[in-house]
Formats: C-alpha cells, sequence, structure tokens
C-alpha cells in the first residue's frame, strides 16, 4: 500500500506569536524579525513533521494506492476533530459508508459496502489541526517551538552538522502527539 500525503495551509497565521518568540531568544529589537520569523516555521514544521500533527488548522488529502482490506485505515496527520465529515471517494467515486474516529489519532473504519470494493485508489480530504491561531496550539507544543527555534538561533553557525540537531524537550513532548503506530 502506497499513501501519498499533501498539506494545505488553512490561512496565513503563525502557529507562534512573534513577539513571544523573540523574548524566549532574548531579541530586544526588530533588526531580525524576518530570520526569527523563518526560524520559528522552520521549527513547526519540524514539530508537525516529527509528531504527524498539524499545529494550525490544514486540509489534509491522503491518496492511498492498493489499499489494505481492513476494518480501519489510521490518518497520516492529527488531531481530527471527532465531528469532522471527511471527503472520500474510491476510485473517483463519493463513498459515505465510514465512520470517522477522530482525536490525536484519528481513523476511519469501514462500514458495510467498503469490503465489496476492489478499489485501486482511495482519496481521503478532512481538516486537521488544534485550531486557526497560535492561541489554540497547546502550551506544551508551543513551549518545544520555542525551544527548537532557539536551537536554531543560538547554533547558526554550528561547527559541525551535529551540533545542530533536535531540542531535547521539542522531541519528548513531540513523541506523545505522534502516539504509537501498528
Amino acid at each position: 500500500m502506497k499513501m501519498l500525503v499533501h498539506r494545505t495551509a488553512g490561512g496565513a497565521a503563525l502557529p507562534f506569536v512573534l513577539n513571544d518568540l523573540k523574548t524566549h531568544l532574548r531579541v530586544l529589537d526588530d533588526a531580525e524579525d524576518d530570520a526569527i520569523r523563518n526560524m520559528g516555521e522552520t521549527a513547526a514544521a519540524e514539530i508537525e513533521q516529527f509528531a504527524q500533527i498539524a499545529l494550525l488548522t490544514q486540509t489534509i488529502r491522503v491518496t492511498v494506492f492498493d489499499p489494505e482490506r481492513s476494518s480501519w485505515l489510521n490518518l497520516p496527520i492529527g488531531p481530527v476533530s471527532f465531528d469532522a465529515v471527511p471527503t472520500v471517494t474510491v476510485d473517483g467515486e463519493l463513498f459515505t459508508a465510514f465512520e470517522l474516529v477522530g482525536g490525536n489519532r484519528p481513523c476511519i473504519r469501514w462500514l458495510a459496502g467498503y469490503h465489496d470494493l476492489s478499489p485501486g485508489r482511495l482519496t481521503i480530504e478532512y481538516q486537521a489541526g488544534f485550531g486557526n491561531a497560535a492561541a489554540d496550539v497547546p502550551s506544551d507544543l508551543a513551549q518545544a517551538l520555542m525551544d527548537q527555534a532557539a536551537l536554531h538561533y543560538d547554533g547558526r553557525s554550528p561547527m559541525d552538522a551535529k551540533s545542530l540537531t533536535t531540542s531535547p524537550h521539542m522531541a519528548r513532548v513531540s513523541a506523545r502527539y505522534r502516539g504509537v503506530q501498528l
């Protein structure tokens, strides 16, 4: 089974407040705002990739080629609202015989009718994320983002490739959101 995942941001909002990030980095002026914003966005992308989450609301489009015949399909990016309504197509045709199980590790449970099909391509489009503003990002993830950005800021010119890695706080917090995969 091959799965392609595409993310589309829900808006131009940042998952952090620039002034809060500057305070965390102990930067008092505006001279480095663009660089700090880039570091914050990079840290956010690293968290999202590592934890397989969306910090802010995003549209997730999953295309599965030759899906396995099972009762469940784990969605790759969370969190998803329990009352969300994803769009599912099977070989290009709208399909509604499923139930969404939302949360940090969302999945789709197939209902009667799915197992009668032999789909070659399955497409699922849904909304994932904690909300639309930086204030919606859980505080532990917000702090992890700032710590990771600080690592980038402080290590702008590392002496070797091993000097700039992942902040321990970001790794620990992101792992809690990543969850277990079977």
